[in-house]
């Protein structure tokens, strides 16, 4: 039996690259979504497009995909980011005002999801289950829910509330990195997979203001920090953009944000 691992596969970059590299070290991965109203969606039919797509490149018997619905909760939430909230704000991932994108308690609800699915799966095959998850040294100045210090005390109060919890934990490989790391990491596991890393990142969203037609924003702060990976990289990001006006240049997306950087 493979090695078993649950992911929170949001269809950003992140866990998304988490992805590839659980495939990478012969797991079975059970990828579950979370749609809790958030207005960035399309970052669902993202991550179902990728899961699709591995499934063609051999992976068809190593991922279980699933679509939670968290009905009713964006109405009782405030954050930016959810349909209701107020505008995204723009500017660089570090800047103070993206706290106002945090969704209150969102990784204790996730977390509390999916070590009940782990669980699950430990107890069904008597095995031991990783929860992956896609956190970075980028999230910890900004959401207190990605930092070590919440995982850990997550992760004490899950052992103490449960039975057979200790054949499950948490697995962070990109807890210290940042997007440029995570980025790289990325092509090199596409490398070893054989596998199209235009392919692969297309299907990722990290837009929090994306447009109808599916394009990502260049203004928003989580766009900003992933155009600035693929920069840092020498790369061009296969992830369409946009602005009010319509579809625009890579060179223009690139260009502001290089202006944003010298601030």
């Amino acid at each position: 039996m493979k090695k078993q691992a649950v992911l929170s596969l949001s269809g950003g970059m992140d866990s998304s690259t988490l992805l590839l590299h659980l495939l990478n070290y012969d797991y079975h991965v059970t990828c579950v979504s979370f749609d809790y109203g958030q207005k960035h969606k399309v970052e669902l039919e993202r991550a179902q497009s990728l899961v699709d797509y591995l499934k063609t490149q051999g992976f068809e018997n190593d991922i279980t995909y699933q679509v939670i619905k968290l009905d009713g909760l964006s109405q009782l939430l405030n954050s930016t980011l959810v349909t209701g909230g107020s505008e995204v704000p723009e500017g660089h991932y570090a800047d103070d005002n993206m706290k106002a994108t945090v969704v209150p308690n969102r990784n204790k609800i996730f977390s509390s999801i999916t070590q009940a699915i782990a669980l699950s799966i430990a107890e069904k095959h008597n095995c031991f289950v990783d929860v992956a998850l896609g956190i970075h040294a980028g999230d910890h100045s900004i959401y207190p829910d990605c930092r070590q210090e919440f995982r850990d005390a997550d992760l004490e109060a899950f052992k103490l509330g449960n039975w057979g919890s200790e054949k499950v934990n948490y697995y962070t490989p990109y807890l210290f990195l940042d997007k440029t790391g995570i980025l790289d990491a990325g092509c090199e596991i596409c490398k070893e997979l054989e596998i199209d890393f235009n392919e692969i990142y297309k299907r990722t969203n990290t837009s929090y203001k994306p447009y109808p037609s599916g394009n990502s924003d260049y203004k928003s702060a989580s766009s900003v920090e992933r155009i600035e990976a693929f920069m840092n990289l020498g790369l061009k990001d296969p992830v369409g953009y946009a602005d009010e006006s319509g579809p625009v240049s890579w060179e223009t997306v690139v260009e502001h944000v290089k202006q944003i950087l010298v601030k």
